[in-house]
């Protein structure tokens, strides 16, 4: 049985073979509102589309594409209390990849009156890295529902996992690379995440000190459930919901990385991502 829950913003599940012909046709990543961005690197025209994937002992699901939070730009709306300057009668932007010191920010919510912004508020969204391949799984799910995939797709046993450690530290240490800049301007810079990665971030971390939301403090996590939703239209049968919201300032980012977290994150990555791609044809001969 397949692990893919959502798949193109569809709950994966149904026979109606006509339907799915016609999603992988078009590939479109409702919530990002194009062509879905994630591609398998030997097949750049083929739209992998997984949004979330059941995962664990209770096969809970998690989110692993950033843009599955976009769904009805709620996250967006939820933080409109945080733009303090904000009046009625000003206009509201969300404004995607701004670069400040520290590294780049996904999105930010500008409140704005006759062309010129007022206040403003950052926001990161962050879901599980996923390791090993999900494609495996993928393809499984368009066999059973009568679609062609290849024998050594659906036969696979190449195993998929959550990358909770490296996501969780890396996630802390963008956060206090960027907070610094926010708090020096008297603005607020939102993390948005889904309940599994904050419970993994509370029990391996220093989080005791991060409590509920307070709106001087400048750095926010927004906490989504993926909840199952069938009284409203949605493109799948899930929906996100917010179910909590926590606050600090950059000290406390600060003193959850030096409690628990390693400072040699960056080193980390780079050694993943070096492993990945060491082969024979990499290595050096004289």
């Amino acid at each position: 049985m397949s692990k893919v829950v959502e798949l193109f913003g569809r709950l994966a599940e149904g026979s109606n073979r006509a339907r799915w012909t016609a999603l992988l046709r078009g590939q479109r990543c409702p919530y990002h509102e194009r062509v879905c961005i994630k591609v398998r690197k030997s097949t750049p025209e083929v739209s992998i589309g997984t949004c979330t994937v059941a995962h664990g002992k209770d096969d809970r699901p998690i989110v692993i594409c950033p843009h599955r939070l976009l769904e009805r730009r709620q996250i967006f709306l939820d933080t409109i209390h945080l733009l303090t300057l904000h009046q009625p009668g000003n206009e509201l932007h969300v404004v995607p990849e701004i670069s400040i010191p520290g590294g780049s920010v996904d999105y930010f919510v500008a409140s704005t009156r006759r062309g010129k912004v007022v206040d403003f508020s950052g926001v990161e969204l962050q879901t599980l890295d996923s390791t090993g391949t999900v494609w495996p799984e993928r393809q499984r799910f368009l066999a059973s529902v009568g679609l062609p995939a290849l024998d050594g797709d659906v036969n696979s046993d190449k195993p998929f996992g959550m990358n909770w450690k490296m996501t969780a530290k890396t996630t802390l240490v963008q956060l206090h690379h960027k907070i610094e800049t926010f708090e020096h301007a008297g603005k607020h810079l939102v993390l948005v995440l889904q309940d599994q990665l904050l419970q993994y971030m509370q029990r391996e971390f220093s989080f005791s000190h991060i409590q509920d939301s307070r709106l001087g403090d400048s750095m926010h996590f927004h906490v989504y459930s993926l909840l199952r939703d069938a009284s409203q239209e949605r493109h799948s049968g899930l929906t996100l919901s917010l179910a909590r919201r926590l606050s600090t300032d950059a000290a406390g980012i600060a003193t959850a990385m030096r409690l628990q977290a390693s400072a040699s994150v960056e080193a980390e990555e780079i050694i993943r991502q070096l492993e990945a791609k060491i082969s024979p044809t990499t290595r050096l001969s004289l």
